[in-house]
């Protein structure tokens, strides 16, 4: 008898990229051409796709790794001929390298094992006063950086009797983290491929991706992605708690995982099934304060700062608002600030236009004819998020790569997409290389910036479309629903008798609320 894969799937109900994508059928040319008819699909004993693109991932991830290699190369540049960091002639620039783990390592104090949001240093500032600062992280991202120094300290002192081979503390420390990042990176794309069902390769597009190659490395984002991608996993299954738990600690660690509960509270309304939301949001709120109340409660100066800094902080280099003052010079809503001042009107500006997204989100999730896919309006909320907030660093774009093959995967438009954003990290690092020293103008960064936030707002714009024609979505072929849905899944409208009727689904009828389901 054959053996068949785990996940049971066949050429009868699994999609075949080399069969019905035109850019894959070109490109299995180059390994034999599209799968046959004759051939036997889910009988792989070890190489099953979730394997190959977990593979896959590894590939990409190594190029990442090498990425960044040059930023942790050492010289005889120290005291009396000792090793040092090469970090000459803004090298981190030229090689295009950077990345924040290496200066936060000795910012932050990690090199003395100092404990987050305890310590403090004093920052000069422009003005020529001190001011006092803590580790600028949430919770579950700063404690990562402190245990990581702690194995890195820990390799070192090994190092040193010849046992393990060592360098410099900095450079140990960057490799333990990346370790950590390419793990978290690898049950993002187990999740996502998971959570793609009958489109298990849809979650190669993850793990080839441009953006991961240039950002996984770049900071410590993938810690979130990975327990929001965890979170909505559970949520497929429909166990609310659970995806409750992840969701709260990725909050803790960055927080656009929380906005995973107002795409699924709009839903929940309109299968009226709100005690599977509150189950998920009660979940996630203990959880979140499970991870931050004692660090509150003992070293609260530390645990605000991040607060206190993304309060205070201007417009981002990649923000939307900077595209503009770049190129007509508009000193911003509140015009010229001194250093530390809150830009109150950019805040508010800011605020004001991502709950206006928000409210556009739910009024969309609720009228659309069809109910919409959770993986949908969880990527128009997150990219609404960063394109009308004041900060978009350049890693953030990994939270949408997950969100964006599960929402739209149309593998020409996200590859033109990752792409271009990758690229954006090349301008960025000449612009703050200095035209003085061979680097670019500020507006070859920012036209850069410009053509990617367009991009997102296009492919925002094609899942509306898909939204309000549910025909047209790859993936709701061959009777699928959603299957990210969980308790959503075939579920049928129920809105609220007290819901105005210019919020009910269009075309819904009042003898439409009683219990049912849609048939297999």
């Amino acid at each position: 008898m054959s053996h068949r894969a785990p996940d049971g799937l066949t050429d009868e109900n699994r999609d075949l990229p080399s069969r019905t994508n035109p850019v894959v059928a070109r490109a299995s040319s180059v390994i034999g051409g599209p799968v046959g008819r004759h051939a036997l699909i889910g009988r792989a004993r070890f190489f099953t796709p979730l394997r190959v693109i977990v593979l896959m991932t590894i590939l990409v991830i190594a190029l990442g790794w090498f990425s960044k290699a040059a930023c942790i190369q050492q010289y005889p540049g120290g005291p009396d001929g000792q090793m040092a960091l090469d970090w000459r002639d803004g090298r981190q620039y030229v090689a295009m390298c950077y990345s924040d783990t290496v200066p936060l390592y000795g910012v932050h104090r990690l090199n003395e094992l100092a404990f987050p949001y305890k310590t403090s240093w004093q920052q000069d500032r422009p003005d020529g006063s001190v001011q006092t600062r803590y580790m600028e992280y949430p919770v579950v991202t700063g404690l990562y950086q402190y245990v990581s120094a702690v194995l890195a300290n820990a390799w070192s002192t090994v190092g040193k009797t010849g046992w393990v081979p060592s360098a410099l503390a900095v450079v140990v420390y960057f490799n333990v983290v990346a370790l950590g990042l390419a793990l978290m990176w690898i049950i993002t794309v187990w999740a996502t491929a998971t959570l793609a069902g009958r489109r298990v390769w849809d979650g190669a597009i993850v793990a080839i991706s441009p953006l991961v190659i240039v950002h996984l490395f770049t900071n410590f984002d993938a810690i979130a992605t990975a327990l929001a991608a965890v979170g909505l996993l559970a949520w497929a299954r429909r166990r609310p708690m659970l995806a409750g738990a992840f969701i709260g600690l990725g909050a803790a660690a960055k927080l656009y995982p929380v906005f995973l509960l107002g795409a699924l509270l709009v839903l929940c309304l309109r299968t009226a099934n709100m005690r599977a939301w509150c189950q998920v949001a009660a979940t996630t709120a203990a959880v979140w304060l499970a991870v931050n109340v004692p660090i509150m409660a003992l070293y609260w100066d530390g645990w605000y700062e991040f607060l206190r800094l993304n309060s205070t902080r201007g417009m981002d280099p990649d923000s939307i608002y900077n595209v503009i003052r770049s190129f007509t010079g508009w000193p911003g809503f509140d015009g010229p600030l001194q250093y530390g001042e809150t830009p109150q009107i950019l805040n508010l500006v800011s605020l004001g236009l991502f709950l206006a997204v928000c409210a556009g989100v739910a009024f969309i999730a609720l009228t659309a004819p069809r109910r919409p896919r959770v993986a949908q309006l969880m990527f128009i909320i997150v990219a609404g998020f960063l394109l009308t907030n004041k900060v978009w660093s350049p890693q953030y774009s990994l939270w949408l790569v997950p969100l964006a093959v599960l929402a739209y995967p149309h593998l020409r438009v996200l590859l033109i997409w990752m792409t271009v954003d990758a690229f954006v990290w090349v301008p960025r690092m000449l612009y703050y290389l200095g035209v003085e020293n061979g680097g670019l103008p500020e507006q070859w960064f920012t036209a850069t910036v410009f053509v990617r936030d367009v991009l997102v707002v296009a492919i925002c714009v094609m899942i509306i479309r898909q939204i309000y024609m549910p025909g047209e979505d790859l993936v709701r072929q061959r009777g699928v629903d959603d299957p990210c849905g969980g308790p959503f899944d075939r579920a049928a409208d129920r809105p609220p008798e007290w819901f105005p009727r210019w919020l009910l689904p269009r075309g819904f009828q009042a003898w439409q609320r009683k219990p049912a389901e849609l048939p297999s």
